[in-house]
């Protein structure tokens, strides 16, 4: 995050990591304190679509870290909110079965993730959804995706995939991109943390595992202590 909020906890506060919180979640927000340090364009923002994104930094008990996005990719805010403030949890894989509107379906974001979801494909045996600009905007049904924007994925990988598997997953990525002129950015989400997959796709020696205690290299991101 560009800019973060003062954590609304003691800096001493035992930190959890609660189960029902997942990174790329959105949530839906009923109410919010605000930040001393808040920016202007934050209270906007919500007005305008009332969400929030779950971001990975640990919390004390009852809250959840969460980012706040704007009208830019300059405004972008870190802060916590209470449990008791959100309404809804909406997961990138809830947001595959919806559709953009039609005026905006050929944006090329939205086209590569019609391709990705149209056939059968080494996505199938993943649970996976987009995450970034065009799932906040299937989410939230505020205009987000712009056409320059890229598809950001995000795959489930609880276990080792073979190698033929990342292989496979590498070329449906790419001809998707190449079919409809974007980037196609995933995360895989492992055991470690999320990993970019185009790390795992280079069989890098180490990757960068992100998760809520900060980032890491590993060796194997299926491999925790």
């Amino acid at each position: 995050m560009r800019e973060c909020a003062t954590p609304p906890f003691a800096a001493d506060a035992p930190r959890v990591d609660d189960a029902r919180w997942r990174a790329h979640d959105l949530l839906r927000v009923t109410r919010r304190a605000r930040a001393d340090n808040e920016p202007d364009w934050v209270r906007e923002a919500l007005v305008r679509a009332p969400w929030a994104v779950v971001r990975r930094a640990q919390a004390a008990d009852g809250f959840v870290a969460v980012g706040i996005r704007g009208a830019t990719r300059a405004q972008r805010f870190g802060t916590w909110l209470h449990h008791q403030d959100v309404e809804t949890i909406c997961s990138p894989e809830d947001l595959l079965s919806t559709s953009p509107s039609d005026d905006r379906a050929a944006l090329p974001a939205f086209a590569a993730l019609t391709v990705l979801r149209a056939s059968p494909s080494a996505l199938d045996e993943y649970t996976w959804g987009p995450t970034g600009s065009a799932g906040f905007e299937l989410a939230t049904g505020a205009p987000t995706v712009s056409a320059s924007s890229d598809l950001d994925l995000l795959i489930r990988m609880p276990e080792r995939p073979a190698s033929a598997a990342i292989d496979a997953l590498a070329d449906l990525l790419a001809r998707a991109a190449e079919r409809t002129g974007t980037r196609v950015d995933v995360q895989i989400e492992t055991p470690a943390g999320g990993v970019a997959f185009v790390e795992l796709a280079a069989r890098k020696p180490l990757v960068l595992a992100r998760a809520s205690d900060g980032p890491r290299l590993v060796e194997d991101a299926w491999c925790t202590p």
